[in-house]
């Protein structure tokens, strides 16, 4: 028997619903309406994929607890953005996140669309302990290549932290710091910390080159951020290269070469 309430009024009362034993819940199960029906399954649906998320969150926290458990608290995860660029700074973050931190979905920042990645960013910025960047310009890079020029900008998110960590796990990079510290390959995909500063990173990166864009304009910098797409190779063939562009990197060492 159908229930008294109508589809729009089931969907908001169904999606509020925690609990699969709700006696609300239970009657509408009970309900044969195909737009029932179709709500009740979105909600198994949800239900299952934030069973999945929470499994991620919660195995890309290992790190992070296993840390807590040997009585470390301030974990800063540290990583860097903008290595492959022909343009542009490369960034680097780092954050220290509160033990009761969650945020499912968290993740690589190359792994999540631009939309997550803002939203992302609003969070952990909003719920960090502390966070900071580093960002190391174009010129810097082709004094220093671009290795030690990543490194740099690491140093610095780590050095002008706000709040000292006592342990720092860092993406594929040895910092010498005088802290404890873990470095893991992939480490924006296995610790949450490090994911948060990866999103950090590229956000802020991002922002500067569309910014750029207005000033610099044919190479199409606010869709690539620097990269060798095709559009941005044409624009260098026309225009040459930008005051923002490295220099020591090929094509644009090779074009200022002709």
């Amino acid at each position: 028997m159908p229930n008294k309430y109508t589809i729009t009024e089931a969907q908001n009362i169904i999606k509020k619903i925690t609990d699969e034993q709700d006696e609300l819940f239970q009657s509408f199960l009970q309900d044969e309406r195909k737009g029932i029906q179709k709500i009740i399954s979105k909600w198994y649906s949800d239900r299952a994929q934030q069973r999945v998320l929470q499994e991620e969150f919660d195995q890309m926290s290992g790190f992070e607890n296993e840390l807590r458990d040997q009585g470390f608290e301030l974990i800063a995860g540290i990583d860097e953005v903008g290595r492959g660029p022909l343009a542009g700074p490369v960034v680097a973050a780092a954050v220290i996140l509160p033990a009761d931190f969650c945020l499912l979905g968290i993740n690589d920042s190359k792994k999540l669309s631009e939309k997550q990645r803002e939203a992302f960013y609003q969070y952990i910025t909003e719920e960090a302990i502390a966070w900071s960047t580093g960002i190391i310009s174009p010129q810097e890079i082709d004094e220093l290549n671009i290795y030690q020029a990543s490194k740099k900008a690491m140093v610095t998110a780590l050095n002008t932290l706000n709040v000292k960590p006592d342990h720092l796990l860092i993406d594929a990079m040895e910092l010498g710091s005088p802290y404890p510290e873990m470095s893991l390959i992939k480490g924006d995909a296995r610790s949450i910390s490090i994911a948060a500063a990866s999103i950090v990173a590229k956000v802020t990166r991002d922002r500067m080159m569309e910014e750029y864009s207005q000033v610099y304009s044919g190479y199409g910098l606010e869709k690539n951020m620097g990269y060798g797409t095709k559009e941005h190779l044409e624009g260098l063939n026309e225009f040459g290269p930008s005051p923002i562009h490295r220099k020591s990197f090929a094509p644009v060492k090779e074009l200022m070469l002709k």
